[in-house]
């Protein structure tokens, strides 16, 4: 009896200690919501970055979860928290950091980093972008799918309205004058190529911002709690933009879709178009015709917001899952694969040294355009971003859509604007 119970002791033993390894063993799963904005294989690229990591971390399984517009990801980020059911991580705008913060949705990277090699890293990462990704002293988000607004140009249109396609506009009065230019009309006088569209549905905001960045201002302060509309400057560059219509006949009355800008691109309905370095390789994969990449013209300055997506961490994850998380996206965003992202997307590559990979040097010097958003993240400045970002940044888009249509004047539309953004933040200032 004695020997049965020793016996059955050592085996209960011995089926813990599998147990135990089989739990050790058990991959760490993590997921993450990753937005469908703009055009290209993008959904591809990702599954692809995905099942290469696993392939090198066998312990971790990684499940990206396509969540739509960015507008759509935030949307069902904040709803997974509130059912507390957040995924580990999700690639969400960057502009969005002060609206998860004050929700209490994530929490900061920098516990994470504790190795010298993980220091490097993160002060790796082109100064501009990290405007929109720290605050308070803390790294919120880890920038990956960023960008700037740059200026797409059809060569061939610019040789036949005799000008010179090596030569874009480099100033507001040289845009409008080269727009007047290109800008076709048929015997009835119905216009039949515009000479310049931007875009002011989706992000009208963002688009804007280049406009105000050229023209010396900031739209916003740096602790996200003050918002500049109302300045002669800001309401300058709006009217700028209307008379781009009313007064230079060259771009399209009302608003101008941002979806569908690149296609009319394409289809030779627009000679210049103002639209992210995100949509590079979609331009390049399907305009049939010699086209050309610009740095944003400039009025007081040259300059553009910076844009796009950060990696953020939810507070609900794991302590295992964030060690996951962060070795992925440490992973991901490292010189290479920071290369090999920008070649396939359009996006900025969002570190120095991804540029001087010789992937990325063999790129640029085949492809020179793609250089040129790396170019302007000199003249770059934050993206608009505040707390209670979607409505402060609603009231802009309102105000802008408003001037545009011509249902108020920029000056009206701006101030009214500025009251509803000092209503919504009033309470954010001490």
């Amino acid at each position: 009896m004695r020997y049965i119970t020793i016996s059955r002791w050592i085996g209960a033993l011995a089926a813990a200690a599998l147990t135990a390894t089989a739990v050790a063993q058990a991959p760490v799963d993590i997921s993450f919501y990753y937005p469908v904005a703009v055009g290209g294989p993008i959904t591809k690229i990702i599954d692809k970055f995905a099942t290469d990591f696993e392939k090198e971390n066998p312990g971790i399984k990684v499940h990206p979860i396509y969540s739509g517009t960015y507008q759509d990801s935030i949307t069902k980020a904040l709803t997974a928290v509130k059912s507390n059911d957040a995924p580990a991580m999700s690639v969400l705008l960057s502009t969005d950091m002060y609206t998860l913060i004050d929700e209490d949705a994530i929490v900061p990277w920098d516990p994470l980093i504790k190795t010298a090699e993980d220091r490097a890293w993160l002060q790796g990462f082109y100064p501009a972008f990290m405007e929109n990704s720290q605050t308070g002293g803390k790294t919120w988000g880890i920038p990956f799918q960023r960008s700037t607004i740059v200026l797409y140009y059809n060569k061939e249109m610019f040789k036949d309205a005799g000008l010179d396609p090596s030569h874009p506009p480099a100033t507001w009065k040289e845009m409008a004058e080269y727009a007047q230019k290109l800008t076709k009309r048929d015997a009835s006088g119905k216009v039949t190529q515009w000479g310049v569209q931007i875009p002011a549905s989706g992000f009208p905001y963002w688009l804007f911002q280049g406009l105000t960045t050229e023209n010396g201002v900031q739209l916003m302060n740096a602790a996200g709690t003050e918002t500049y509309y109302d300045k002669p400057a800001v309401i300058e560059a709006v009217q700028y933009w209307v008379d781009l219509t009313s007064k230079y006949k060259a771009h399209p009355e009302g608003i101008v879709e941002w979806g569908t800008t690149p296609k009319d691109f394409f289809e030779r309905k627009v000679a210049m178009m103002w639209t992210t370095t995100g949509n590079l390789t979609n331009v390049r994969s399907n305009a049939k015709f010699d086209f050309g990449v610009a740095m944003l013209p400039a009025n007081k300055r040259r300059g553009s917001p910076t844009g796009g997506g950060n990696f953020y961490l939810f507070k609900q994850t794991k302590a295992e899952q964030q060690a996951a998380a962060f070795k992925f996206v440490k992973w991901i965003t490292s010189p290479a694969r920071a290369a090999q992202w920008g070649i396939d997307t359009g996006y900025v590559a969002v570190r120095p040294d991804a540029w001087e990979t010789p992937e990325m040097k063999k790129y640029v010097a085949e492809f020179p355009p793609a250089a040129v958003a790396r170019d302007q993240l000199q003249f770059a400045v934050a993206e608009l971003s505040t707390h209670d970002n979607q409505r402060v940044t609603k009231a802009l888009n309102d105000g802008l859509q408003a001037a545009l249509t011509g249902s108020k004047t920029p000056e009206q539309a701006m101030k009214d604007a500025q009251r509803e953004a000092d209503r919504l933040l009033k309470s954010y200032r001490k």
